[in-house]
């Protein structure tokens, strides 16, 4: 383990599409809205990148796929990583038929999934802890984080407490933050509020389809807390945090992506909550 600051260079040449999904055969069984590079990626930060200089947390597990991955990597690397895994814990029947049953579990009944997650994540019990409930409500307890993966900023009144309540654990020079739905069309405040941080974030990797990982550089302060508040941000201030992201992305080949952003913003003036967007029109 070195004491050093982690290099951005380590994510050059996306080592972890290296990563072989089929060596990890008791993760491909759960579950997941993960795309493929996403899988990898996940894997690679436990598997190859990961220290152990502090905890490994998945806000937004849902039935355990996110963490499937990130336990996955671990195991394969032997690395006694401590995993926590947030959510609700709860589908809707919609939900449970799209993102379940039509990807081969058997119906059941009621919406509480978490049984489910810990039969899918047995192989990794001892390293798991989880977390049911609303996660601004929920928080941490304090301790480093080594990696932050978030798929829960769908509301904008939850990113600022979440934010509160994980980001100043995640300790400068060492932390990495996964955000899932960065490049997300229907959540264009994740973008606004990663812009807001400034040069407090390094990005670091783009793992298609949608998640843009960053590297803490410098302090979580209450006043960077409040500079990168989005709960009053109008849909000016996004459009200006999209622009400014188009000009720190501009070699990365995502512009049609953060194009996207700022077209589903316009088009859904004053909507907050990703679910009530609509998509612009073609």
């Amino acid at each position: 383990m070195s004491n050093a600051d982690r290099d951005a260079a380590e994510f050059e040449g996306v080592p972890w599409r290296n990563v072989n999904l089929n060596d990890q055969p008791e993760a491909r069984r759960v579950p997941t809205m993960l795309a493929g590079d996403e899988q990898r990626f996940y894997t690679w930060i436990t598997q190859d990148w990961a220290e152990g200089t502090g905890a490994v947390v998945d806000l937004g597990a849902f039935a355990g796929g996110s963490t499937a991955r990130l336990a996955a990597g671990a195991k394969a690397a032997g690395k006694p990583l401590a995993i926590h895994a947030y959510d609700k814990f709860t589908a809707k029947a919609e939900t449970k038929q799209t993102e379940l049953y039509d990807k081969g579990v058997p119906e059941f009944d009621g919406a509480d999934i978490l049984p489910l997650a810990r039969d899918f994540l047995s192989p990794w019990a001892d390293q798991i802890t989880y977390h049911k409930g609303n996660i601004e409500e929920l928080g941490w307890d304090g301790g480093p984080i080594e990696i932050l993966a978030i798929d829960v900023f769908k509301k904008v009144d939850l990113i600022d407490p979440i934010t509160r309540a994980f980001f100043p654990s995640l300790v400068p020079g060492r932390s990495l933050l996964v955000q899932q739905d960065f490049l997300h069309w229907s959540q264009p405040w994740i973008c606004a509020q990663m812009e807001l941080f400034g040069d407090v974030f390094e990005p670091v990797a783009f793992a298609r389809r949608d998640s843009i990982a960053y590297l803490l550089r410098k302090p979580i302060t209450e006043a960077v807390l409040k500079r990168a508040q989005v709960a009053s941000l109008t849909d000016d201030d996004m459009q200006g945090a999209i622009a400014s992201a188009r000009v720190r992305f501009g070699d990365w080949g995502i512009q049609n992506r953060l194009d996207a952003l700022s077209q589903g913003l316009a088009a859904n003036p004053g909507a907050r909550v990703s679910w009530q967007m609509k998509p612009p029109e073609a």
